[in-house]
C-alpha cells in the first residue's frame, strides 16, 4: 500500500497481479485507479476476484481484466507490458527448478524497463502445519511433505536476490525476512522489491 501511495498517476501505471487469489491485492489496486490485470490458476479464485471487482470496475471490465492463467505462462501479455508486477506468496508454489525458472523468466519478460516487481516467498524455515517437511534429494531448494501434497521451491532472502539477478532483476531496497507470529507452525518469508534496468540509449 505504501508503494501504491507513492504513485501520482495510477491510471498510467500498468499493474499485473499474478496469483491474485480472491482479490486481496487486486481490489485496492482497482480502487486506487491503476490499470490492472490479474491472473490466477484457479477458476474459482478468478471468479471471486471478478465478483469483488465488479462493483468497482463494472462486470464487463472485471471479466476482461481478470483471467485464468499460470505464473509460468503469461503468454497473453506482450514483452515489457507492465510497469509494476505483484507476486506475493506465489513463486514458492513452483514444484521444480524448471517451473520456478519459467515463472521468474515470464515475470521479467512482461516487466517494462524501469519497472518494479514486488515479491514474497516462503523460506525453508516455514512450517505451516507444525509437521515439518523434507528436502527432495538431488533437487536443491525443492521440498516435499506439505499438507497440500505437492512440492515447494523455497529460498531465503539472500538466495532470492541471486535468483532474481539471473533474470536481470536487482533489489531496490534490502530484501527482508519476515517472521510473523502465528497460532500454529511457522510462516517465514523473504520479501523483496526488484527493479528492471532501463534500456541504455544507443551511443553514436
Amino acid at each position: 500500500m505504501a508503494l501504491l501511495a507513492e504513485n501520482a498517476e495510477p491510471p498510467k501505471t500498468r499493474v499485473l497481479d499474478i496469483g491474485c487469489a480472491g482479490g486481496r491485492n487486486a481490489v485496492p489496486l482497482a480502487r486506487a485507479g491503476y490499470d490492472l490485470t490479474a491472473v490466477d490458476a484457479s477458476p474459482a479464485m478468478v471468479a471471486k476476484t471478478r465478483e469483488r471487482l465488479a462493483p468497482i470496475l463494472g462486470a464487463e471490465e472485471a471479466d476482461r481484466r481478470v483471467r485464468v492463467g499460470r505464473m509460468d505462462d503469461l503468454s497473453f501479455a506482450r514483452d515489457a507490458s507492465f510497469d509494476f508486477v505483484v507476486a506475493l506468496g506465489l513463486y514458492h508454489c513452483a514444484q521444480s527448478r524448471a517451473e520456478w525458472d519459467r515463472a521468474l523468466s515470464e515475470s521479467a519478460r512482461v516487466l517494462a524497463p524501469g519497472g518494479r516487481l514486488l515479491v514474497s516467498v516462503f523460506t525453508s524455515e516455514t512450517d505451516l502445519d507444525g509437521r515439518g517437511f523434507r528436502a527432495v534429494p538431488g533437487e536443491p531448494h525443492v521440498y516435499e511433505g506439505f499438507e497440500s501434497g505437492g512440492r515447494h521451491f523455497l529460498v531465503d532472502a539472500e538466495q532470492l536476490d541471486r535468483e532474481m539477478a539471473r533474470f536481470g532483476l536487482t533489489p531496490l531496497e534490502p530484501t527482508r525476512t519476515a517472521r510473523p507470529k502465528v497460532e500454529k507452525g511457522r510462516r517465514v518469508s523473504a520479501n523483496g522489491l526488484y527493479g528492471k534496468a532501463q534500456r541504455r540509449a544507443p551511443s553514436h
